[in-house]
């Protein structure tokens, strides 16, 4: 009897001294590093995930308040998988069996259909490419209106920098970006505010130390190719690098403090995400994808 894995099954990809494990259920990344140095912190195959380790986020990332929105003049309610908050979070998919779809030494494709639900009376074909190769880990997300009426999407994925060793309070982070999304007590949306001074700029690399960060930041500084960076470079010396493309106009940068006391600050969550916090309901940057669209999302991760 083969062992038992919360995780489901585990699909293991390599290049050179490149590693990374991909799971079953939720269809994330569980693991991912060079060597024996984490690029992102992992979970154990042991355990179930925690603070969503390196899931994709679907249909919509982050909080949904009251789990209401509208579209298309139709209005919508999904359960709340928040309760404390009184909120629908990260979408559908994170506790769904992914089934495997293709599978090379360095490249696994996984994929869900996800099915008209109650509040969601739509349907998706969803599929995740991780790949490695000599530039790092690189995860593409497409999903196809396999429905028969125009549908909203959004997405994200969660997975969390390595500092490499301790916690990330002793680790320097590389992030540059004009505005950070304040939020209230529900952590939704309030307001844009700059990010210049404040305790969030690390447009100037600088240890995190005891700064405690779970908000959504936008207009991120690019590099030619359009990519938004995030860098933490740990004692060790090394720097575990994430991009996201252009389809990905928001970062979540979360520090962890509400996971488990073992796990708390071990990585830093960085969420690229199409949309901002309570997108449903206010329409912000969801995309309607007609019958027969295809969108695609791509980020991806390295070792410097």
């Amino acid at each position: 009897m083969a062992e038992f894995t919360p995780s489901g099954d585990q699909y293991e990809i390599s290049h050179g001294e490149q590693h990374a494990v991909v799971v079953e259920v939720g269809g994330g990344v569980r693991e991912y590093r060079v060597g024996s140095r984490n690029v992102l912190d992992p979970y154990d195959a042991g355990a179930m995930c925690d603070g969503a380790h390196g899931a994709p986020l679907a249909p919509w990332p982050n909080r949904l308040a009251d789990g209401k929105y509208s579209f298309e003049g139709n209005d919508y309610q999904v359960a709340l998988t928040e309760p404390k908050s009184n909120t629908a979070i990260h979408g559908f998919l994170r506790w769904r069996n992914w089934q495997l779809l293709s599978r090379t030494p360095s490249r696994v494709v996984v994929g869900h259909v996800l099915h008209p639900l109650q509040g969601f009376p739509f349907c998706f074909d969803v599929r995740v490419a991780y790949e490695l190769d000599h530039d790092g880990l690189r995860v593409t997300t497409t999903a196809t209106n396999i429905g028969t009426q125009a549908a909203p999407w959004a997405c994200g994925a969660h997975p969390y920098l390595s500092p490499g060793g301790g916690l990330i309070d002793s680790a320097t982070l590389a992030f540059a970006a004009a505005l950070r999304i304040d939020t209230d007590e529900r952590q939704l949306p309030k307001a844009d505010v700059p990010v210049d001074g404040t305790p969030y700029d690390f447009s100037d690399p600088r240890l995190i130390g005891d700064t405690k960060i779970d908000y959504a930041f936008r207009d991120m500084d690019r590099d030619s190719e359009g990519r938004a960076w995030v860098r933490l470079r740990g004692v060790d010396g090394h720097t575990a690098e994430l991009w996201c493309d252009a389809s990905y106009p928001f970062v979540e940068l979360f520090t962890g403090d509400t996971l488990s006391p073992d796990r708390r600050r071990n990585g830093l969550g960085v969420e690229p995400m199409s949309a901002p916090p309570n997108a449903f309901a206010t329409g912000e940057c969801v995309l309607k994808i007609s019958p027969g669209e295809t969108t695609t999302h791509v980020w991806g991760a390295r070792l410097a």
